[in-house]
């Protein structure tokens, strides 16, 4: 069997666990790792493997898994979907998502490429419960409580904001959807933060959350990358009332992005061209394995 051939754009937190999924997926092989540094300061754990600055180093990718920053994804996914070259990434900004998926679709449709976006757990595999919940009981109300646990994608936002060093951004759900962000920062010295407050709060991350920042001495001295979400509809099947559908789940954040997005890279080669959210694609197609046995094992 010949094996799919994945890069890994970027090693942050994302891109070491996705590094972990594929070692342990066996019908993948890594391309190879793509980083701005390249193979300066190669981290010991990617002795086995190339390391580049450019993915046009590498030779014969089939698809590329953008383990990057949610703001960058795009960019990186228009450099690398004209070289024929698939992608898949976790970009976490739900009201962009729309506009995001269109700007790609153009692109892979010209190139005969594939693109499957929002691939994390939060979008991702939650928007697959979400979307079975809402044909189970077609009316009424679901809601998606996430933590307690790091979000990645707010602290890596938090992080790029000016006279922060580093930075922990913790999801605490109040109910029916509505959270708190408490965020720990690392201060630059002679950083305001009075003025670090203003800027997170401003950005479009948290702008509709309650927030509260916080500077402590360590950020890694309170890290913890532990996550969860409770998911619930109460609503009618068919005129049926009061149906009631739960989904919970426990888990390492980064460990389970990585796992989806291999799982996505996957279905990426069994897909036309186009781009996709993981809600359009067949969940069989993100398993390894025949059809028919997983058909025979699972259903």
């Amino acid at each position: 069997m010949k094996k799919i051939r994945a890069a890994v754009v970027g090693y942050g937190n994302i891109g070491r666990f996705t590094v972990e999924a594929l070692e342990a997926a066996e019908d993948f092989e890594i391309a190879g790792i793509v980083r701005r540094k390249g193979a300066e300061d190669k981290p010991a754990e990617l002795s086995a493997y190339e390391v580049v600055s450019d993915i046009r180093q590498l030779k014969d990718v089939d698809v590329a898994i953008l383990a990057t920053p949610t703001r960058s994804c795009e960019e990186y996914a228009r450099q690398i979907l004209p070289l024929g070259i698939n992608t898949v990434d976790s970009f976490d900004i739900h009201t962009n998502i729309r506009q995001y998926r269109a700007n790609l679709m153009e692109i892979c449709k010209k190139t005969g490429t594939v693109s499957i976006i929002a691939a994390g757990w939060d979008p991702g595999s939650d928007s697959i419960v979400r979307t079975l919940m809402q044909g189970l009981a077609p009316k009424g109300l679901s809601y998606t409580n996430f933590g307690p646990g790091m979000s990645m994608g707010h602290s890596v936002c938090v992080r790029s904001k000016q006279g922060v060093k580093d930075a922990l951004s913790m999801t605490i759900p109040l109910g029916e959807g509505i959270h708190r962000r408490m965020v720990y920062v690392e201060l630059e010295e002679g950083a305001s933060l009075e003025q670090v407050t203003k800027d997170i709060k401003a950005d479009p991350y948290f702008a509709n959350d309650e927030t509260h920042v916080f500077a402590v001495a360590s950020v890694d001295d309170v890290k913890d990358m532990g996550h969860g979400v409770h998911m619930v509809r109460k609503g009618v099947s068919g005129k049926t009332q009061n149906q009631r559908l739960e989904f919970n789940m426990s888990i390492n954040n980064p460990a389970l992005t990585g796992q989806v997005l291999v799982n996505v890279a996957r279905a990426s080669l069994r897909q036309q061209p186009g781009c996709y959210t993981m809600i359009e694609i067949p969940v069989i197609d993100m398993l390894p394995g025949e059809r028919e046995d997983l058909v025979e094992h699972l259903v």
